[in-house]
Order: structure tokens, then C-alpha cells, then sequence
């Protein structure tokens, strides 16, 4: 709906007063006189030159001034309603809103004035902002004592044993231990990514890399776990430079292979990168399960898991994917999860191929 402002608002209503008061004057004026040079013109100065008023003119000013002034009041409080309801509505949501009632919400009846309709819909915004950002917090918290909470039991009880010589310190013990000092140290490095992300400070070094050659690099790394998933790889990467956070990107990389390996069914893994109107695209595509679309358009939001990962038995935080959206948001780009062509799903990473010249910050 389009919206008028409020000075043409203003402007409006006071040329509509003056001019409903001075055409109420002009026909008072001109009423009076035809009927009273008709009835009775002793009513009304005998002569040119007697300039004071006549009672009965008196009664006429009096009554046309009491009228405009009428006219002009009622002018008045129906636009200061107008222009007050919404006001109104702000101060008292935001009296709320320091009380701590995220719930609050301003509202107006007329949407004609433009200023007045953009503060309360700004308001508005900003209390649903503040609401949801509290209840993330709420769940951030509860999420990360969660992630936390198992790690810090297996080492407090393995460190508890060392101690009191209730375990034998072996290479075993040790390479445990280790392992979920790593998987601490994983979650403490995503949870800064996905802080820095939010408060618009992750950096990005741009250099210009192949990440062609960057992939096979990362695959080949990662392929003894892979093919242990049983995950064969299939590559089919078109070479090409791209401007690019090339550390932060293998961080993408890396995220989505893991991602595959927990949670994809065995069989092929098809990994394609192509150059097309100046956009990078990465593709890495599964042969199964899939993912549900309800569980598809919330799959890259912090802790989110699917039903068969809740029981950990696949591990991972549920930070992965998050870490991925935040880094290619930061590079002003596009991530997706889609069904696959084979029965699986289909995670797409698309970016803009950037000039030399630094893009500005996320």
C-alpha cells in the first residue's frame, strides 16, 4: 500500500482548514447581506463612510469567527489523533519493551501517514529482532552446554582415572583423549567463524586460487576416511581461477565432505566445480538417504540435525553446514541443499567470481 507522508499530510489538512474557513466567511458574508438588504437594510451601515459595525454585523463576525475557530479545532484534534495513535503505540511498546516484554508490538489504524506507519513498522521490527535473538540465545546457551557437557565428562573421568591409577596410561588412553581435546578444540574454532559472522567481522584475504586444484588437494587428504565411510569419489572439476578466500573456502570443503561422511550412504560422491557467467559453483552430491524439505530449509541454522544424528552416534556438532553459509555468505554468495539427481541430496555453493580489488566486508 502506498504510503502519503506526513508534511503532505500536514499540508493537506491545514490548506483544507484556511480554505473551508475562508469560503465560510465569503458565504456568511454574502448570505447575510442578500437576505438582510432584502428583509431589513437598516441592519446594516446606512452609508459608505460609517465604518463601525452594526450590531447585527457584530453577531455575523462573532458567528463566523466562532464557526472557523470550530472548524479549525476539530481540523485540529482529528489530525493530532492521526498523528499521536501511532506515537502512542511506540512509547508504549517501548515502556514494555524495557520492562522486558519482548512480545510487544506497536500498531496503527491509518496507514496514510508515511513517517508514522515507517516508525511503528521499524519498531515492530526491531522488537521481533530483539524477541528472536533472545530466544537464540536461549538456545544457543543450552545447545553449546549440551556439545559441551560430553567431551568435559570424558576427559574429567579419563584424567579422574589417570590420577587415581584406576587406568593404565597407554598409547590408546592418550590418542582418546586427544581426540576429544580436537573435537573441543573444533567446536570452540566454529563457534568464533559463526560469532564473527553475526557481528559482520569475519575477515576475508582474498587472493586469486584454482580451487580445482585446491579440492583435489582436500580429497585426496580426506580419502582414506572417505572410502572407510565407503564413499567413492567422483570428480569432475573444471579449472579456473577465482577470487577468493582460499583457507576459509577449504574450510567449506572440508565441512561439506564431512558432512557427507556421516551421514551419506555408501556409494558414489560426485564433487564438480564449473565457471559460469562470472559465478563459481560447487556441487558435492550423495546417492542417499536425502534430506526431508522441511529439514532442507533450516539445514545450514546452528545445532540443527537430522532425527538420525540426534543420538550422536554420527557425531559432529551440527555447526558444520552453519560455519559453511556463514563463510560463503561472507564472500556474498549463495548456499543451498537440494534433492539430488541420484536419490540423494545435492549441496551447491554458488559465488561471485570477483574482480582483483577487495569486496567489502561482510
Amino acid at each position: 500500500m502506498r504510503t502519503t507522508g506526513l508534511s503532505r499530510q500536514l499540508a493537506l489538512s491545514l490548506s483544507g482548514m484556511v480554505l473551508g474557513v475562508m469560503l465560510l466567511l465569503h458565504a456568511g458574508f454574502y448570505l447575510f447581506y442578500a437576505i438582510v438588504m432584502r428583509v431589513n437594510p437598516a441592519l446594516v451601515s446606512p452609508t459608505v463612510d460609517s465604518w463601525p459595525p452594526t450590531p447585527s454585523e457584530w453577531a455575523l463576525i462573532a458567528t463566523l469567527t466562532v464557526l472557523g475557530l470550530f472548524l479549525a479545532v476539530n481540523t485540529a484534534l482529528r489530525l493530532s489523533r492521526r498523528i499521536l495513535q501511532p506515537l502512542n503505540s511506540v512509547a508504549e511498546g517501548a515502556r514494555q519493551l524495557a520492562r522486558g516484554d519482548l512480545s510487544v508490538r506497536a500498531s496503527t489504524e491509518d496507514r496514510s501517514l508515511g513517517e508514522a506507519v515507517g516508525l511503528v513498522d521499524d519498531f515492530n521490527s526491531m522488537a521481533e529482532r530483539l524477541e528472536r535473538m533472545t530466544r537464540e540465545l536461549v538456545t544457543w546457551n543450552a545447545a553449546i552446554a549440551h556439545e559441551l557437557r560430553t567431551p568435559v565428562t570424558i576427559l574429567r573421568g579419563r584424567l579422574q582415572g589417570l590420577a587415581e591409577g584406576v587406568f593404565e596410561p597407554d598409547e590408546a588412553l592418550f590418542r582418546s583423549l586427544l581426540a576429544q581435546v580436537e573435537g573441543l578444540s573444533r567446536l570452540i574454532d566454529d563457534l568464533r567463524t559463526l560469532s564473527l559472522a553475526d557481528s559482520g567481522h569475519l575477515s576475508l584475504h582474498r587472493t586469486r586460487v584454482d580451487m580445482a586444484a585446491e579440492i583435489r588437494a582436500i580429497v585426496d587428504l580426506v580419502a582414506p576416511d572417505l572410502r572407510a565411510a565407503g564413499l567413492e569419489v567422483q570428480l569432475a572439476l573444471e579449472a579456473g581461477p577465482l577470487h577468493c578466500d582460499a583457507a576459509r573456502l577449504r574450510q567449506v570443503v572440508l565441512a561439506l565432505l564431512e558432512n557427507a561422511r556421516r551421514h551419506a550412504s555408501p556409494g558414489p560422491l560426485w564433487i564438480s566445480t564449473t565457471h559460469l557467467n562470472a559465478e563459481f559453483v560447487l556441487r558435492v552430491e550423495d546417492a542417499g538417504p536425502g534430506i526431508s524439505a522441511e529439514l532442507a530449509a533450516h539445514i545450514f541454522e546452528a545445532f540443527v540435525r537430522g532425527e538420525e544424528s540426534r543420538s550422536r552416534q554420527s557425531g559432529g556438532t551440527g555447526l558444520g553446514l552453519a560455519v559453511v553459509r556463514a563463510i560463503v555468505q561472507a564472500h556474498h554468495g549463495r548456499v543451498a541443499c537440494q534433492p539430488g539427481a541420484h536419490g540423494g541430496s545435492c549441496f551447491s555453493v554458488s559465488l561471485p567470481d570477483a574482480p582483483d580489488e577487495e569486496a567489502a566486508p561482510a
